[in-house]
């Protein structure tokens, strides 16, 4: 069921690369508006190696990055997911993108581990807000990797039909958080800056 919704979300992991874009997919099939960020200095995703990650510029496209992961080892790069998330991924939109490169305005950042949240808010406060208007920051830790990235998908997309329901946002989020962090038994962690 789409449920539709006037808040502007943007959900934000570290490369744009796997959990929010799993939130991504989730979100706009039930109708938010929504789009996707990285904040880290490249988009990284895992290599054949621990210790030898594949690094791409933000604004390489999915398509360029499936197409090098598929010529340099078709077979781990199926095994391990990869090439799944980035035909997901390619459906979505055609790259990843950075957070701090982002013109848009949001109502609701949510972050999907604790170091994005920081970067999200140390970028906040440092741009010289425009209008004056609530932000609130939200993070839920949730492991990279592709199972905890739908589970955090459902998690997240719980988490903003409550949000949508709220009659006055501002006012009822913090119990509103509260009761979501009881409900999934995750810490949650919100902060308000503005645009």
């Amino acid at each position: 069921m789409a449920y539709v919704s006037n808040l502007r979300i943007a959900v934000i992991c570290s490369s744009n690369m796997n959990r929010s874009m799993e939130a991504h997919a989730f979100l706009s099939k039930k109708g938010f508006h929504v789009q996707s960020f990285g904040t880290g200095d490249k988009v990284k995703i895992p290599g054949s190696a621990a210790d030898k990650p594949n690094i791409y510029e933000f604004g390489t496209s999915y398509e360029e990055i499936y197409l090098d992961l598929l010529q340099k080892d078709k077979s781990l790069y199926t095994q391990n997911g990869l090439l799944h998330t980035l035909d997901r991924n390619r459906r979505i939109k055609s790259h990843p993108e950075k957070f701090q490169e982002a013109l848009d305005k949001f109502d609701i950042l949510i972050t999907c581990e604790e170091r994005v949240y920081d970067q999200v808010l140390e970028y906040m406060e440092s741009k010289t807000p425009t209008d004056n208007s609530i932000v609130h920051v939200i993070n839920i830790d949730i492991q990279d990797n592709l199972e905890e990235a739908t589970i955090g998908a459902f998690l997240i997309s719980d988490m903003c039909l409550m949000m949508a329901k709220a009659e006055d946002l501002d006012n009822d989020i913090e119990e509103l958080l509260h009761n979501f962090e009881e409900k999934c038994q995750r810490s949650i962690l919100h902060c308000i800056v503005f645009n």
